[in-house]
């Protein structure tokens, strides 16, 4: 009875293991494709409060997705296009959760406000600058808080559905801060310390770009000089285009109407000199007897790489010209009759071909088959049209879009509570049209992100460069104008007053939190109803009062005030020579009274017009600066 026991427990281990070798078998055979996630979604992520979640990624077509949260269960599965989506109702504020996609799980995600922050360097300026001058940054503990850079991904020939993989969420605390921009910190602490809300920055910039590179191409119509040449796009895909892969290795492909060529040559006629992927093409005989015999291939050399091709086969490959061609024909590939030898040729200069006085044969054990003679040629890639094509989009370096293609589309699901922009010393070369830009830059986005409220708080840019000693034309000056017409013209937009942070010597201020603070300032009037003065003093109206121009003021909060020494500053007057001279200003009332003992004919008053405005100081009296501006539109 023993022994039968024995017996039996071995068959039973036996059988055991042999299910379990099955098993493993089975499930190694019906591996099911993983969901993959968009590149902003992981550890750490923020989720904006109070509205629909969109949350999507990517699976094979029908694959069951399962998506976890707070308690909920939601279920899709990948579409025709490879892609799934799932909507969460709206959610209050709080966490830290935990989300669950299939097999995958994403830890520590807040619910909060996300905000978009973009623009050129001064948005992307790394918070390690600014230490020395900030020291608190290094004992930072703000974990409520959480920041996303999006890498640099400029797109002009299309739109891209993700952004590049890489980058992480990081916390605002100290070991991982480092890692912020300086304004998104700044933002970002004054709006957690202020309503207590989870904050999420996005920052979607790069130094040195223009606005049109952030409009989508649909909003820049009318200014036929930024739109893209799709047909040297179109050009450029279809001549990069291998018109050989796939088809012309094939045994049987008809290339009876190609042109001949001999071999071995370097390329002599011009019809043949040209850089780029060629395809040469060889039949030659095999005899009954040597069917399916291993062979060896001699090619000699080539100029420059190769892949070749036996029937169809893949026989072997050289990445550069000067080590010899000898490479394996496998049993089994060579049959009685006639074959097919096929070369692809790689040429990078005008130099090409197969190189004379070498070895182009197949060896085939005591049988030499010669392969000197007539081949069939093909063009399959040009290069030089290629770089043609290059040359001309390479042309189109100021075309628009290619930023928003690479960076701004593919967040198009991700909900925001608002957007911030700073950006525009790009343009002061040509502020002619950044009035239109930026409108056109809002408006695209708010259907881009399906919100037409989206908030826009807008940093006007800050005093640089050398103060002007007399009154003159300023680039620098128009495009703050530019920004604060924007700012009246376009609903739910707001502009941060900056000329007073800036630094005359450096492009890249470092006083961001002050910065900060006068957004945050905008976005608790417009976004969280506070009872606030957020704007300094705009320019409403004037009126020619004798020899003096008297200039009346809205915003102007409990009243206009000087904000650093005992006069009023930078305001410039001028006559009906459009000479602007320093002028004399008081404050009376709520208006400002502009004067010059010379001037007894004044025609047009200007405030704070010029590249670096740091002496201007008309406020209110709630410390706010007054918007740079002027009265004349000559």
């Amino acid at each position: 009875m023993a022994f039968r026991f024995k017996n039996f427990f071995c068959l039973s281990s036996f059988f055991c293991h042999l299910t379990l070798v099955f098993v493993l078998l089975f499930c190694g055979l019906t591996s099911v494709a993983r969901v993959r996630l968009p590149a902003i979604m992981g550890d750490q992520m923020v989720l904006q409060r109070d509205v629909d979640l969109n949350i999507w990624g990517w699976a094979t077509k029908g694959e069951k997705v399962t998506l976890r949260f707070r308690g909920a269960y939601y279920y899709t599965e990948g579409g025709e296009d490879g892609k799934w989506h799932v909507r969460i109702p709206p959610q209050r504020y709080g966490g830290p959760y935990t989300m669950e996609i299939n097999d995958m799980v994403i830890r520590d995600v807040l619910i909060g406000d996300v905000w978009l922050c973009s623009g050129q360097s001064n948005m992307e300026t790394p918070i390690k600058r600014l230490v020395e001058r900030f020291p608190e940054i290094n004992e930072s503990n703000h974990h409520m808080i959480r920041y996303f850079k999006v890498p640099t991904q400029n797109s002009l020939t299309d739109v891209k559905e993700d952004i590049p993989p890489g980058e992480r969420w990081h916390s605002g605390i100290a070991s991982d801060v480092m890692n912020w921009t300086a304004l998104a910190y700044f933002y970002a602490l004054e709006s957690y310390q202020h309503n207590g809300i989870p904050v999420g920055m996005i920052v979607s910039s790069l130094g040195g770009s223009e606005i049109a590179h952030w409009i989508d191409q649909k909003y820049l119509k009318k200014f036929p000089e930024l739109l893209i040449d799709r047909h040297a796009i179109d050009s450029l895909r279809l001549a990069q285009r291998d018109r050989g892969a796939d088809l012309w290795t094939e045994e049987h492909y008809n290339d009876s109407n190609w042109p001949i060529v001999q071999v071995p040559e370097f390329w002599s006629r011009p019809q043949q000199t040209h850089r780029g992927v060629s395809y040469y093409r060889r039949s030659f005989v095999v005899p009954a007897a040597k069917e399916g015999r291993h062979a060896k291939l001699y090619l000699g050399t080539l100029a420059d790489s190769d892949s070749v091709y036996v029937n169809g086969h893949f026989v072997g490959s050289t990445a550069y010209r000067y080590p010899p061609r000898i490479y394996d024909i496998p049993a089994g590939v060579l049959h009685a009759g006639n074959n097919n030898l096929t070369v692809r040729l790689r040429t990078d200069g005008r130099d090409g071909g197969f190189t004379p006085d070498k070895p182009y044969k197949i060896k085939l054990d005591d049988l030499s088959i010669d392969l000197v003679g007539e081949w069939h040629c093909q063009i399959a890639l040009d290069q030089d049209k290629i770089d043609g094509y290059k040359s001309r989009l390479r042309h189109m370096s100021q075309v628009g879009s290619g930023l928003y293609n690479g960076m701004i589309h593919p967040l198009r699901d991700y909900g925001l509570k608002g957007v911030l922009w700073y950006q525009g010393e790009a343009n002061t070369a040509d502020p002619t049209h950044y009035r239109d830009y930026l409108t056109s830059l809002v408006s695209s986005w708010r259907v881009h992100f399906g919100q037409p409220q989206l908030p826009f708080l807008l940093v006007q840019l800050p005093n640089f460069m050398a103060k002007d000693t007399v009154p003159g034309e300023s680039n620098w000056a128009r495009i703050r104008e530019a920004q604060f017409q924007a700012s009246k013209e376009i609903p739910f937009t707001a502009l941060a007053v900056t000329y007073d942070v800036g630094e005359w010597n450096d492009i890249h201020p470092l006083n961001k939190k002050d910065m900060a603070k006068r957004l945050f300032l905008c976005a608790r009037k417009m976004l969280y109803g506070e009872d606030v003065v957020a704007s300094g003093p705009q320019y409403q109206r004037m009126r020619v009062d004798g020899d003096q121009v008297v200039i009346s003021f809205e915003q102007t909060g409990k009243g206009l005030a000087i904000g650093h020494g005992k006069k009023l500053q930078h305001f410039a007057i001028a006559g009906s020579d459009r000479k602007f001279v320093w002028a004399n200003a008081v404050i009376r009332g709520n208006e400002v009274v502009v004067s010059h003992p010379k001037l007894k004919d004044p025609k047009a008053v200007r405030y704070a017009w010029s590249n670096n405005p740091e002496d201007a100081n008309l406020i209110n009296k709630e410390g706010l600066l007054a918007v740079p501006f002027r009265t004349d539109n000559w």
